[in-house]
């Protein structure tokens, strides 16, 4: 990641979008344009790429967007200033979005709209990147807003080996750090910190923790882990692949009459399409957010009550928002400001999937729908009557988009950066593997999530057939492996962002925002299509 002078043109951003575009069947001529790049796509769009678009920054390179973006910002917090992270992680994003926006284009051609063009910037992209971290900072609820403190996992082991964990219940990060012997009130302290590191970018830990670790080898530290129902994954000190196509799409049965889109899209070229998507987290819901932003119904399926992450704070007014049938998702009650950033403007169908009625209601939902969109273990898929095969004979031609971690024990983002080596790429130079605590692989597993779909839909456009699509944030970390580069530094005219609430009030970036009734910050869709 090196950095180039103002007013050189973002040629991974373009390898990236060029790349996928023809690995979904779809024919590319490249070319450069004055202030970015440009891609023929079809026969029919032209997507251009920019540093900046209609955003008022003065930037170059990936180096540049990092700095002016806040990315180097919240990749800095665990290391208590802004720090550059050495992936191109706004290119590759930008690249996946410009590759979405064209197979939209493409698709919505055929329903006769008059789309010719679409653009996306890298600036735009890292923005979306940073989005649930952009309206924590600008919610007027302050709690846990802000992190303080610095350092974090991995940690490492008295034979040398550096680990991650994940543990998603209180009950077993206690017992297995008490069960190395540190304090009760110890563990207790840093729970907290732990739980929340995937909304804040910090964590800070007690030293307590990493002197257990590191008095146990990684192999018994792996043995007592298991029996907790905690994730131990070794930090590969490479990776083992790099780059990769990050979604496989594989051709179902004949679609019939839902092949062909029924209405002239006015919201977006998506516009016509609903998604019905059971996902939690941040992979599942930025993907469905994604689509929505390209005009697609996007309804969520919740356990009765709602996601229980809609509590946590920092807080922010609801919107109040209409689901594609006329009904209030939120009444306008708050809601976490992290969760709005990944879930605004979705319906919502409340059902109990362990019970027969909810699973019912759900597969009436499906029947309707042209994307189903889900995050569920392998494991429990068929036991719901979600599985691709019972969910095809429900709805012919839907697309099945199914979003994972990409192997056993690879459920969560920093699991995935140690296993894929990703972590030894971001580390500082003489550390050993070292993830950011900002979510590159949840956030790229969503865009990829998403773009697959996109790319299913418009398959089965062209082919007349269902599609099965398949990602994981294992095949998001290995596309950024692909990217990574020496960290560079941003033009000495870039100024550092040090305070996302400062940018998201930023004049030259008013384009890339919308706010809601209490001063939250939300992105907007990253593309400008044209006729």
């Amino acid at each position: 990641m090196s950095g180039p002078a103002l007013g050189t043109r973002p040629r991974l951003a373009r390898e990236v979008a060029a790349g996928l575009l023809r690995a979904s069947g779809v024919r590319v001529a490249e070319g450069d344009l004055p202030d970015g790049e440009l891609l023929e796509v079809g026969g029919e769009v032209a997507c251009r790429i920019s540093w900046a678009g209609p955003l008022g920054l003065a930037v170059g390179s990936e180096a540049d967007v990092q700095a002016a973006c806040g990315v180097m910002h919240v990749h800095g917090r665990r290391y208590g200033a802004p720090t550059p992270l050495r992936v191109d992680f706004a290119s590759v994003a930008a690249g996946v979005l410009a590759a979405t926006g064209a197979l939209a284009a493409l698709r919505a051609r055929r329903a006769g709209a008059a789309y010719r063009e679409v653009g996306v910037s890298v600036a735009q992209a890292a923005l979306l990147g940073l989005a649930q971290y952009l309206a924590a900072a600008t919610a007027p609820d302050r709690e846990g807003a802000e992190p303080a403190g610095t350092g974090g996992p991995p940690f490492r082991a008295a034979d040398g080996a550096w680990f991650e964990l994940e543990a998603l219940a209180a009950d077993g990060w206690l017992r297995f750090w008490t069960g190395l012997g540190v304090e009760r009130r110890v563990v207790g302290r840093a729970w907290l910190p732990f739980q929340a590191r995937y909304g804040t970018a910090a964590c800070p830990l007690p030293e307590e923790l990493f002197a257990a670790a590191r008095a146990v080898g990684h192999r018994r530290l792996a043995r007592i882990a298991a029996e907790c129902g905690v994730e131990l994954t070794v930090a590969a000190d490479r990776p083992a692949v790099l780059g990769g196509m990050p979604w496989r799409l594989r051709a179902g049965g004949a679609a019939g009459a839902a092949s062909s889109p029924s209405v002239l899209p006015t919201r977006g070229p998506l516009d016509g399409v609903t998604v019905v998507e059971i996902a939690r987290r941040v992979q599942g819901p930025l993907a469905g957010r994604v689509l929505a932003l390209l005009g697609a119904t996007v309804v969520r399926v919740e356990p009765p009550g709602g996601d229980p992450l809609r509590g946590v704070p920092p807080m922010t007014a609801g919107s109040g928002a209409a689901d594609g049938g006329g009904a209030v998702v939120d009444g306008g009650a708050a809601v976490s400001a992290r969760f709005a950033a990944l879930n605004r403007g979705k319906g919502v169908l409340e059902a109990d999937l362990r019970s027969a009625e909810g699973r019912a209601a759900v597969r009436e939902l499906v029947r309707g729908a042209d994307v189903l969109l889900h995050s569920l273990a392998p494991a429990k898929v068929a036991g719901l009557g979600l599985d691709a095969g019972t969910v095809a004979a429900l709805r012919p031609g839907l697309v099945y988009a199914q979003a994972s971690g990409g192997g056993p024990g690879l459920s969560t983002d920093y699991p995935v950066q140690a296993h894929s080596g990703l972590a030894a790429l971001l580390a500082p130079d003489g550390l050993p593997p070292r993830p950011t605590l900002l979510t590159v692989c949840d956030v790229l597993g969503g865009l990829v999530c998403a773009a697959g779909a996109v790319a299913a839909l418009e398959a089965r456009e062209r082919t007349g057939r269902a599609q099965h699509v398949e990602s994981s944030l294992l095949s998001a970390a290995r596309l950024l492996c692909g990217a990574a580069g020496d960290p560079g530094a941003p033009d000495g005219g870039v100024e550092v962002c040090t305070d996302l609430g400062v940018l998201a009030r930023d004049p030259r970036v008013a384009a890339a925002f919308e706010f809601g009734p209490d001063g939250c910050a939300f992105v907007r869709a990253p593309w400008e299509f044209g006729t």
